[in-house]
């Protein structure tokens, strides 16, 4: 399966089965959690059969049932710690949809992780993890239009880009981005709002990994 079937099968999902994820998929995923650590700086970690954080009056409110694995994204807190979650804990999204796992980002709808912050460090959100009872449902999108300077006549690979922007999660759908290519580079900024910056962060990682091409 290539990176747009994945993220076209990719959807939110707030309940869960219960069912233990395998101890392969677990090593597969902490693997790519400590190399996206090693890279970033991030400290990225994955909560194994804790249902607690998501045993909360906020959990419940958020239509959340069953979830007991989440990725707790924590990083050194700083200007850029939203967008770099952003990018690194899709990344994780991506590789549990590839393992016929489900997952949801989830913000302020959560209890409290037992996730380990140090000092100077913070926790942005957590992502839901396991196996949905549902495989969830597609979002709207805005008209691509909006969403960059060069519709509608693109080159193949920025279209191919463009779609992959419009299948990635962001905060209440809000897609509140905008690439712009100038001189054969992508640049891409975030607009106004809450949790912007982390949604931006998501949009760079699909655009790079369906196109293989750097986002500044």
């Amino acid at each position: 399966m290539d990176v747009l079937e994945i993220m076209r099968a990719r959807h939110s999902v707030r309940q869960y089965s219960g069912k233990e994820i395998e101890e392969e998929k677990r090593n597969t995923l902490m693997d790519l959690a400590k190399e996206c650590n090693t890279k970033s700086g991030l400290n990225i970690q994955i909560i194994f059969d804790e249902p607690k954080c998501f045993d909360s009056t906020m959990a419940h409110y958020g239509k959340f049932r069953g979830v007991e694995n989440y990725i707790a994204l924590v990083g050194k807190k700083g200007v850029d710690l939203e967008e770099k979650v952003g990018y690194y804990g899709e990344k994780l999204v991506l590789k549990a949809q590839e393992l016929g796992l489900n997952t949801c980002w989830v913000a302020l709808t959560h209890g409290k992780s037992t996730a380990k912050i140090k000092r100077g460090e913070k926790l942005v959100c957590v992502i839901a993890l396991g196996y949905g009872t549902t495989q969830g449902i597609k979002h709207k999108n805005k008209p691509v239009e909006q969403l960059c300077n060069c519709a509608p006549a693109m080159p193949d690979w920025f279209s191919k880009g463009m779609e992959a922007a419009l299948l990635a999660p962001t905060a209440v759908n809000q897609q509140k981005f905008y690439f712009t290519l100038k001189n054969e580079k992508i640049f891409a900024k975030a607009k106004k709002g809450f949790y912007t910056k982390l949604d931006l962060g998501i949009v760079k990682y699909h655009f790079e990994a369906a196109t293989g091409r750097k986002v500044q």
